[in-house]
């Protein structure tokens, strides 16, 4: 799944490890999503959205295959 967690983590001003530490994760979590080498529980998903302040779907792209 496509997803903006960079471009809003860079936005924001903030780098893995402390967008890590604000969301309870490990840096390599942020890393792996950010790469798209993994997805985020649903729980996740929304501590991310809430944190940037937007919904789910402003962060993650969902296309069907």
């Amino acid at each position: 799944m496509k997803n903006r967690l960079e471009e809003l983590r860079k936005q924001k001003g903030i780098n893995q490890e402390e967008l890590a530490s604000a969301l309870e994760v490990s840096r390599q979590t942020i890393g792996s999503l950010e790469n798209g080498r993994y997805n985020p529980s649903i729980i996740l998903a929304f501590k991310i959205a809430r944190y940037f302040e937007t919904d789910i779907e402003s962060v993650f792209i969902y296309e069907e295959e």
